[in-house]
């Protein structure tokens, strides 16, 4: 039986020891440090201690294996959808409480209001009315509007009884999560077979791009190391032969050993010697690196959010420098971009437009958190988190304007949004989209509040008197018609049809007298959509009373016949909804995070092409869109890709890639089945989108199409995708990883992100109100969309920096110190004697060097954070991989080879034949190694100082620091005592104080330092002014603060029309017009108001489906003696008070 246990991490404890080591060893150094160790304990090779290799191996396998394991436990503390929620109920004859992990597969659960739902269920009963429970996916796809789940009556007529629902044996199905009273499901996928789990994708190994250049640049290095061991074994052999012979008389070879076996034995002792081209300290310092560039992103207050109380988070540290090569983001939408929640904030009304602040001069004035809000307090059912501005609405709903009345009249009646009040006064209202609750509850604050429904009526308050309209008929929406009326009767008699609706729908059928006001009407809309407003037009009809009995008497044979009833109903609809007078327009505004359109802007600046991955809808989308920045009414052109099937698809692509491929258009795609090309960019003469539906991503994927696609997608500044699946958003990912050989970054919030987030190089999960699902399987975490923007233009441009700087460092000063010893083998027989002391060997790159070159890697900046917003542009080089690459580590490689060539010819000079004043000689061994190292620790620390760009204090104090502990090392090393305490450990006795006390040993190491710094400052300085960069620019400019952006606001208006405020499946009018399972009695008022109860007129409600209920019972039963009210019939939570 299947188990709901789940495990998302990566090691456990019996795999994580092989796994890690395995992972660890892929890393081709630390191979060959591996290989290293097996040979010095060959003493026939070895002129080094084993243990010289085996500790720095060790210690940088357990560091890296206890940073894997911290990273492993950290990032995957619960697991998807909280799987170990406790006090959840299932029946076994009787109710227990059990751990979700524990669950079964055929268990049966009682699940209460609030509670989470970490397995994919079918539902059997509720206590709702209709067996209805009201559900919040937010976790799973960051919308927070409630969705409707409904049993089937076999079901729901089980009820509570625990040995009935205990027999049950149905089939499965699937469920997301709920938030009701109570209610009993049927224990259906569970574990890894949930549908959550099965999108989730596989957690993959991330590393960065730098890591994978840095393999290969290993094998070469491995290559050219065997390639200078190979040149001085023969040179041994060569040696042997010729002037070998002559020191046999007092160096007898041993054992008979020939020319070719020592050659053999040279070539070995040689790979040992010559390993610092590789130090393993490398990955020790790559590792603190990225440790501590990870605390600099924790630390960041300025990318703390203190209304949540939510920092940053480096949830991994592998990945920083990554973050400074960005290419493609992609990005959720609702959760990410938007905050899923929508405002009233302008509207319409007889021609006027009301929304926006004047001064007293008429200029209009921006909105900000100091502008007077207006004051509501007049009505004691007004929202209090409502917020308007323009005091004229409310001057004119106070006058009793007629036209004002009317609009907030329509907007309290025409929805199907279920109204709860738990305490009097206290209305909390639940809409199928969040836009419609914006309506109801804009409505509410001006004095029209919208208390209660029954199936067949509508009761709302209209500037404090209680009021009930009879609900004659619902016209509900769908996608075709674009537009939902209610007809209702008033109290006194009036029958008026209310219509919102799309724009471009409403207007083809207003009255001709409205011919006017329509014009007047349709420029405040386009001032509306300019600012990225999602608009409705408002319209209503007076209906006469013969005219209305013949349609409902038409409408009734419609609705219960069986042929194109779908057809003939959508017929009667457009006849009624004709003739119809404006009232207006209202504008909600999807409320974006903070920062969205700024942070698109300087992604865009830094040549990041953002595209969108979203569930929604097409209109919504290509609405955010606009409001963010990523399409704009200057564009060439948006194309949209909506093919229904593969033909239509490639002729829209390929119409679409010659009308945006202004440069080679034409080219013929690549043949399908040829994988690992790259796809270049393309030159294109103007800016163009793309938007693409959900059902046409489909073809675009497949293999014979995915180079079309992706090289018009690419040719284009934003794409869009609608409607997409979890796999098909990972799958986009993926196909740009593959061809573009680009770095990407996907970010999210919900659950539905997760795939994505795993798939793209680097995940980013936005923590809020939307779960934490996409947070714990991202890399990097933060509460705001506007963050981005820090965390790739700052910390990732200055980690890739300072890493690239790092390397390029220390390949350099271990190219130069290892070369030496490779010049110095034609002077010493090729014998492998090192050329240094071997205390200054093991020191190297552990004291002398390790500090200064960790302090300019972590500090290190080459412009501070407001230069790096003020030119985003900085970020390009990191795109181009220009700070490291193979280019510039065959640079390195040369620089190094020169600068080895002086460090060793200029002090063999200088030392050739030289004596002291007093006439002793200076030229042995022990002082021109002292005197050639001492060249090289200093030409290296200039060299670090070349390569630093912002000097602190920490930096200062570790490159004198590291001078200062050379020196005192040297002379304590080099001293009496030492010799005397340990002869054969410290055989330089006194060569430090005899030969730096010298005057020619200093103008030596002057200018053995000046040769080898004088080419680099050269060239530098002849880069800077012939053809600097932009780094170079922008540093020159940056004596002054950089000056504040200013941002004007630029009204603009369009004719695009945003999507329409309505849900995106069929709407709620069959449940609000069904009659079914009223169990329960009204509860009385206490406001003394008029009773809303159910009408007793004989006329049946008429939704789209009047005569068929979901619930598969006739839709127009009574039930006798029931009275009922929406706070019955539509409620989440059951209080037992009322």
């Amino acid at each position: 039986t299947s188990t709901n246990g789940i495990k998302t991490s990566k090691y456990n404890p019996f795999t994580f020891l092989p796994l890690n080591l395995f992972e660890q060893f892929q890393r081709i150094a630390n191979a060959y440090f591996l290989f290293l160790l097996v040979l010095q304990v060959i003493p026939q090779i070895s002129s080094l201690s084993w243990f010289t290799t085996v500790v720095p191996l060790v210690l940088v396998l357990t560091v890296t294996a206890a940073k894997d394991a911290t990273d492993d436990l950290v990032s995957k503390p619960v697991p998807p959808l909280q799987t170990f929620n406790l006090n959840n109920l299932f029946p076994v004859l009787r109710l227990r409480s059990e751990k979700w992990m524990d669950v079964q597969v055929g268990d049966i659960i009682k699940l209460e209001n609030n509670q989470f739902v970490t397995a994919d269920l079918l539902l059997l009963s509720s206590s709702e009315p209709l067996n209805l429970v009201y559900i919040e996916t937010a976790e799973l796809d960051g919308e927070t509007n409630l969705k409707v789940r409904q049993a089937l009556t076999v079901t729901g007529d089980l009820g509570e009884d625990v040995e009935k629902l205990a027999d049950f044996n149905g089939e499965r199905f699937r469920m997301e999560e709920d938030v009701t009273h109570f209610l009993f499901l049927f224990f259906g996928f569970a574990g890894p077979e949930t549908k959550l789990m099965q999108n989730c994708g596989k957690s993959t190994f991330k590393r960065t791009s730098i890591d994978r250049l840095m393999n290969v640049l290993v094998l070469c290095i491995f290559g050219f190391l065997a390639f200078m061991c190979v040149i001085l074994a023969i040179g041994n052999c060569l040696w042997e032969l010729k002037a070998g012979s002559q020191f046999t008389v007092f160096l007898p070879r041993q054992d008979g050993n020939s020319a070719g076996f020592s050659a053999f034995l040279t070539f070995w002792s040689y790979v040992i010697i010559l390993n610092t081209v590789v130090p393993i300290s490398l990955y020790v310092s790559v590792e603190i690196i990225r440790l501590g560039n990870s605390f600099y992103i924790d630390w960041d207050r300025k990318m703390y959010h203190p209304r949540n109380d939510t920092p940053a988070e480096a949830r991994t540290t592998t990945l920083n420098e990554e973050l400074g090569q960005i290419k493609y983001v992609f990005s959720d939408k609702t959760g990410t971009l938007t905050q899923n929640i929508m405002t009233f904030n302008k509207c319409s009304i007889n021609g006027k437009s009301y929304g926006d602040v004047f001064d007293y001069a008429g200029q209009r004035l921006d909105i900000t958190e100091h502008t007077d809000p207006v004051d509501f307090s007049f009505n004691p059912l007004a929202d209090p988190r409502f917020v308007f501005h323009d005091h004229a609405l409310v001057e004119a709903v106070k006058l009793e304007n007629p036209e004002v009345h009317a609009f907030f009249r329509l907007l309290a009646l025409c929805h199907t949004v279920m109204a709860e009040e738990k305490k009097e006064g206290e209305l909390s209202y639940q809409a199928q989209s969040p836009d419609e609750g914006a309506l109801v509850t804009a409505a509410r604050n001006f004095g029209f509040v919208f208390r209660s429904r029954t199936p067949d009526s509508v009761s709302i308050v209209e500037m404090g008197e209680q009021r009930r309209y009879e609900l004659l008929a619902i016209l509900d929406f769908n996608n075709v018609r674009k537009r939902m009326s209610v007809i209702v009767r008033s109290p006194e008699g009036k029958l008026r049809l209310y219509c919102k609706g799309a724009d471009t729908i409403v207007y083809e059928r207003l009255h001709q007298s409205c011919g006017k006001l329509m014009d007047v009407t349709t420029e405040h809309m386009n001032e509306f959509a300019g600012e990225g407003l999602r608009t409705l037009a408002l319209a209503y009809r007076d209906l006469d009373q013969e005219y209305f009995s013949q349609w409902k008497q038409r409408h009734h044979e419609v609705s219960t016949s069986l042929d194109d009833r779908d057809g003939r109903l959508d017929e009667l609809y457009e006849e009624i909804e004709t003739d119809l007078q404006l009232l207006g327009a209202t504008a909600i505004e999807d409320k974006l995070q903070d920062g969205v359109p700024q942070t698109i802007e300087q992604l865009a600046k830094a040549d990041i092409k953002v595209w969108v991955l979203t569930g929604d809808k097409q209109e919504t989308a290509e609405n955010i869109g606009y409001s963010c920045n990523l399409l704009r009414e200057e564009m060439n052109e948006v194309f949209v890709l909506s093919g229904n099937s593969p033909e239509d698809v490639r002729r829209e692509l390929r119409s679409e890639h010659v009308g945006t491929e202004q440069e080679g258009c034409g080219r013929p795609s690549s043949p399908p089945g040829k994988r690992g090309k790259v796809l270049p960019d393309e030159a294109v003469n103007g800016e163009y989108g793309l938007v693409v539906n959900g059902h046409s991503l489909g073809y675009p994927l497949e293999r014979s199409m995915e180079l079309d696609f992706l090289r018009t997608a690419c040719m284009c500044k934003a794409v869009i995708c609608c409607r997409v699946t979890p796999l098909q958003k990972a799958q986009v990912v993926e196909l740009v990883e593959e061809y573009k050989q680009a770095v990407t970054l996907a970010i999210g919030d919900g659950a539905n992100d997760v795939s994505m987030i795993k798939a793209a190089h680097i995940g980013v999960g936005i923590s809020g109100q939307e779960g934490m699902q996409a947070v714990l399987s991202s890399d990097y975490s933060f509460a705001q969309f506007r963050f981005l923007q820090r965390l790739l233009l700052v910390h990732g441009r200055w980690s890739y920096l300072r890493m690239c700087k790092f390397l390029r460092y220390f390949f350099y000063k271990n190219f130069t110190f290892t070369f030496v010893h490779f010049w110095y083998a034609f002077f010493c027989g090729f014998s492998a004697q090192t050329v240094y002391d071997e205390w200054f060997i093991t020191l190297y790159n552990l004291v002398y060097t390790a500090l200064p070159v960790l302090g300019m890697s972590l500090f290190d900046q080459d412009v501070n954070d407001k230069w790096s917003f003020q030119h985003p542009e900085l970020y390009l080089p990191g795109q181009l991989n220009l700070y490291f690459s193979k280019k510039a580590f065959f640079k390195c490689a040369l620089h190094s080879c020169y600068s080895s060539l002086v460090l060793f010819f200029i002090p063999y000079a200088a030392m050739h034949d030289t004596v002291r004043a007093d006439g002793k000689d200076v030229a042995d061994y022990q002082s021109f190694a002292l005197l050639t190292q001492t060249c090289l620790l200093f030409t290296v620390t200039i060299q670090l100082g070349l390569e630093m760009s912002y000097w602190t204090a920490v930096n200062t104090l570790f490159v004198v620091g590291s001078l200062v502990m050379y020196f005192a090392v040297t002379f304590t090393m080099y001293s009496n005592g030492m010799f005397l305490a340990l002869p054969s450990a410290f055989p330089f006795v006194g060569t430090a104080r005899n030969s730096l006390n010298q005057p020619n040993i200093w103008l030596t190491i002057l200018l053995t330092s000046i040769l080898c710094v004088l080419p680099v400052v050269t060239c530098r300085f002849l880069f800077i002014q012939l053809c600097p960069t932009i780094n170079d620019k922008v540093r020159q400019a940056k004596t002054k603060d950089p000056p504040l952006p200013r941002r004007a606001r630029i009204r603009r208006t369009s004719s695009r029309r945003s999507g329409y405020a309505f849900s995106h499946a069929q709407g709620y009018g069959d449940l609000v017009t069904s009659g079914r399972f009223l169990r329960r009695p009204a509860p009385s008022r206490s406001s003394g108001l008029a009773h809303a109860g159910r009408s007793t007129t004989s006329f049946s409600p008429m939704g789209r489906s009047a005569g068929y209920s979901p619930t598969g019972r006739p839709q127009n039963a009574k039930v006798q003696d029931v009275e009922v009210t929406s706070l019955q019939m539509y409620r989440s939570v059951r209080d037992p008070a009322l």
